[in-house]
């Protein structure tokens, strides 16, 4: 089955994964971490139109949650940014054009504003934490809950506001994050994860996914069933 359409529309809320190749290990400390959330601050800059409202670093991938405010930017930023950092890396390792870093494309799914968009930024913010990477999910200096919570004005600078609504982070918001969530809500987000499938009620589900092109991402995975 081919791959959905990317989408690239302008204010609407997607979540960006992207993972070393064959899942290896592209963060091996906290100055691979540390170059890496340069590159974001750089391709923040260089892209005025993206907003970034979370993101988390793990040892062998990343997430982001990204609100354009113009189109036709979302495949641009995560290409230079996937690509800047892969240069630096190997530049780093003196192994420049020596293999692919990242495993092919990076996969990315649409979110319905609102409470959806708070449920894929928990999921994301308590990613090292699930992981029992930190003890707390804001101990985890490398994601976008340290710096809202502990980080100085200037890293602060890199988070964009959320869209409302709620236009930010809902009060309580370090205690939920710190809180499981279900298994339900995790293995829904991980499927949409899989499938590039949408985010969000069933309500606005019917509106979008026919609206941009993705009943693909609805049909079961792998071959048909032969009959008979």
């Amino acid at each position: 089955m081919s791959r959905p359409r990317r989408l690239t529309v302008g204010n609407l809320v997607y979540h960006v994964i992207h993972r070393g190749n064959g899942r290896m290990t592209i963060f091996e400390d906290e100055e691979d971490m540390d170059a890496f959330e340069r590159v974001l601050e750089e391709a923040l800059a260089l892209h005025p139109s993206m907003r970034m409202i979370a993101h988390c670093v793990m040892p062998n991938h990343w997430h982001l949650v990204l609100y354009p405010s113009e189109s036709k930017v979302l495949s641009k930023f995560v290409a230079w940014v996937a690509s800047t950092h892969t240069r630096r890396w190997h530049a780093h390792r003196h192994q420049t054009g020596e293999g692919h870093l990242y495993q092919g494309r990076f996969r990315s799914f649409l979110v319905q504003k609102g409470p959806p968009v708070a449920k894929v930024c928990r999921y994301v913010e308590r990613n090292a934490m699930r992981a029992g990477l930190v003890e707390r999910a804001e101990d985890w200096r490398h994601g976008s809950l340290w710096r809202w919570s502990r980080g100085a004005a200037k890293q602060k600078e890199l988070l964009a506001a959320w869209p409302d609504p709620p236009g930010r982070r809902p009060a309580g918001w370090l205690d939920l994050v710190n809180q499981p969530q279900s298994d339900a809500e995790e293995e829904a987000i991980r499927v949409c994860l899989r499938r590039e499938r949408p985010y969000g009620d069933a309500e606005w589900m019917e509106t979008v996914i026919p609206q941009f092109g993705l009943v693909s991402t609805l049909r079961p995975q792998g071959r048909p069933r032969k009959e008979g």
